[in-house]
């Protein structure tokens, strides 16, 4: 004892004459170095959108500067912890004398400043054990003096309080003062800061043995404080658990893609107005269609001229039936929002105009997989109709007729081109089905691709994160040429036409809005997925309402189930100017037609400079060279044992039909387009008539033939 005494004694006589071995840091290194355990997503203008826990070993809040925490705070915690902290230079050396003396006595006193402990906070051998050794508590008196040397107090006590653990995970002022009391740290009244300051020496004594501290030290510390409402501050404070403030939940699936442990906070391109009515409306929406079992859905919004995102709700938070799901970025089946980008394709090529005819008629294609048999929505035809009228009506039939003139494999190219990446099959796989939809896609994908209609076909990426002044906005590719230009603008017009929509969806439905836009619905198989995509000269808006888990919903089409999502968002976003319908670009033009036999009523219409025609009629097909339709490669087929073998046949077909070709069967000839099929593995070509193959697959026969 007496050794120790006279080694702290000596550390006391020579502590005032030793500088310390390292400068420390700055505080703004310090701030640096303890980002908050919650990351802060603001919109563009600096509201805050969204809090996210991006650190679980602690919960640090924001750094909260001096001036911004509470004057009693200060106080109290300075009359409670270090009462000499404005007067001596680190180090309390009365303080220290003290605790030597009571050393003697056989009683244990602390005597670590505030700039002390700070000192222990950043750099933690200060602190590795439970009783600090000799040598330790030299260099931390070192290291007080040398802080308190380069700091100034006001700095000192405001890293003290932001670094320090209040109770349980709660580190710095800030979350000990949100998650406890549900306050900014500036606006702690007096109860509530007595509480905070007697939590740093114990910060997980019981509720009541804390209150009874604060009321004998009251008087003394914190006049005016009444006993029995520390009493029940302390009781319900720190029996409850703290949480996020709801306010902070605006945009979590925009949150989770911005922020994590490294971001810190981020400032992104929404708009605070624009999200809440995105998500409004959905969950307005989701609520009367609850009973037509739909749970889910989503909402995308951009500013075309900047690709920035205003508008990011991946679900409909409390009533999804998967709040963490994503339906932004989940891949669904497309339905009819794919239509646009076909027709325009077929106009850009020359092989279709907006006024040419196109047969809704009963038509069955043989695939690889059986007859394709494609139906209009309401199972009826109507003959003879224009493509504008077959676009805004949305009928299926003529959409897979103006598919048989491009072939799969070209729209899935400029699907490709137009960023559904997620397209990684060709084009048999997806077959004819693709002018219907059948790909999953996502909001994502489809916004970016009607926001490059809406900019003439010119295509850049969407952004989260607003760009820095003057870089650049990362434009894809060369500009469009003026017939896809002028394609894009034509198949807009037919989006945004009222009277041809009519005739199909009425004349009052919710598509319909007091200003120009373009806007496609659509719905896959069994009412699965429901879409309305469209825009304006400024922003697109893209909505998506289903169930997550694929089932059915209940007499839901894009008419009833995402538009009135879309016409109110759309509504928001112009509330303050209506927007100018496009402009005709170059290379475009605008001539009367008339129908053959009154087939559509005349009117005025746009044409690609060039492909104008008074009588429009229907188009023939492109020359495609011949395919083998049926089998498809890699078939199996299998023969009936209770059919005799000679009444067994396979019948082989190539598409499109051609005079002169023939069949070679494992390299024999074969004589007409039918074969009795035998069990075992085959090869089938398509040769010319100079015996070269146009066409090979390979299929296998099983099964047992009937004796």
């Amino acid at each position: 004892m007496t050794r120790r005494l006279l080694a702290l004694l000596g550390c006391l006589w020579l502590a005032p004459q030793v500088a310390a071995r390292a400068a420390p840091p700055t505080l703004d290194e310090v701030k640096a170095a303890h980002p908050a355990s919650e990351s802060r997503l603001f919109d563009r203008h600096g509201a805050l959108l969204h809090e996210l826990r991006t650190d679980h070993t602690r919960r640090r809040g924001q750094w909260i500067p001096f001036d911004g925490i509470s004057p009693r705070l200060r106080e109290s915690v300075v009359a409670l912890e270090d009462h000499r902290f404005f007067t001596h230079h680190g180090v309390d050396w009365l303080a220290l004398a003290a605790a030597a003396r009571d050393t003697l006595l056989g009683r244990t006193r602390g005597a670590s400043t505030i700039t002390m402990q700070v000192a222990g906070q950043l750099d933690p051998t200060l602190r590795t054990s439970t009783r600090r050794s000799l040598r330790q508590k030299w260099r931390q008196l070192q290291a007080a003096r040398a802080l308190d040397a380069r700091w100034t107090k006001r700095e000192i006590l405001e890293a003290y309080l932001n670094l320090a653990s209040f109770r349980g995970e709660l580190q710095g002022v800030d979350s000990a003062a949100r998650g406890l009391f549900g306050k900014a740290a500036a606006s702690l009244d007096a109860h509530e800061a007595l509480l905070l300051a007697l939590l740093l020496r114990s910060p997980n004594a019981a509720p009541a043995a804390l209150a009874r501290r604060g009321c004998r030290l009251a008087p003394v510390l914190a006049p005016g404080v009444d006993c029995t409402r520390l009493t029940r501050l302390a009781e319900t404070a720190l029996r409850a658990p703290p949480g996020l403030r709801a306010a902070a939940r605006g945009a979590p699936h925009a949150a989770r893609r911005l922020l994590g442990p490294d971001t810190g906070n981020v400032t992104s391109t929404l708009l605070a107005e624009a999200q809440r009515v995105a998500l409004d409306s959905l969950q307005q929406q989701l609520r009367q269609l609850a009973s037509r079992n739909v749970r889910d859905g989503a909402v995308l919004a951009v500013d075309n001229a900047t690709g920035e995102v205003l508008a990011y709700v991946g679900n409909g938070g409390a009533l999804s039936s998967a709040p963490h799901v994503d339906g932004v970025r989940a891949l669904r089946q497309a339905g009819s929002t794919l239509k646009p980008f076909l027709y325009a394709l077929a106009i850009e090529r020359k092989l279709l105009t907006a006024a040419s005819l196109l047969e809704d008629s009963p038509v069955n294609l043989a695939t690889p997989t059986g007859l394709y048999v494609p139906q209009n929505y309401d199972h009826t035809f109507r003959g003879l109709v224009s493509l504008r009228d077959s676009l805004a009506g949305s009928l299926n039939v003529p959409a897979v007729r103006a598919l048989m003139l491009l072939g799969p494999d070209r729209l899935l190219e400029r699907l490709r081109e137009l960023g559904f990446d997620d397209l990684g099959h060709d084009g048999d796989y997806y077959g004819y089905a693709l002018a219907l939809g059948s790909p999953e896609v996502s909001l994502w994908q489809l916004v970016d691709a009607y926001r490059s209609l809406a900019r003439g076909s010119q295509r850049t990426p969407l952004r989260l994160v607003r760009a820095r002044a003057g870089a650049a906005t990362g434009a894809s590719g060369a500009a469009p040429s003026a017939a896809r230009a002028g394609a894009g603008f034509i198949v807009g017009d037919i989006l945004a036409d009222r009277d041809s929509r009519s005739r199909a969806f009425g004349v009052d439905n919710p598509l319909n809005l007091p200003f120009w836009a373009a806007v496609k619905t659509g719905t896959s198989k069994q009412m699965r997925d429901n879409w309305c995509v469209g825009y304006t000269a400024r922003y697109t808006v893209g909505v998506w309402v289903g169930n997550f888990d694929g089932a059915p919903m209940w007499e839901v089409s894009g008419l009833t189930g995402a538009a009135p999502v879309w016409a109110e968002v759309m509504r928001a976003l112009h509330a303050t100017d209506a927007p100018p319908p496009p402009v005709a670009p170059a290379g475009v033009e605008r001539r009367p037609v008339r129908f053959e036999d009154d087939v559509e009523a005349p009117r005025d219409e746009w044409f690609i400079a060039g492909t104008a025609g008074a009588h429009p009629g229907p188009r023939r097909p492109a020359a495609t060279a011949p395919r083998i339709a049926y089998p498809g490669p890699d078939s199996v087929l299998v023969v009936d044992p209770d059919i005799p073998p000679a009444a067994q046949r396979v019948f082989w077909t190539m598409r499109p039909a051609r005079e002169g070709l023939g069949w070679r069967l494992n390299g024999e000839t074969l004589a007409g387009d039918s074969w009795p099929p035998r069990p075992g593995s085959y090869r089938l070509e398509l040769v010319d008539a100079a015996r070269q193959v146009l066409d090979a697959v390979n299929f296998t026969v099983r099964g047992t033939l009937a004796r």
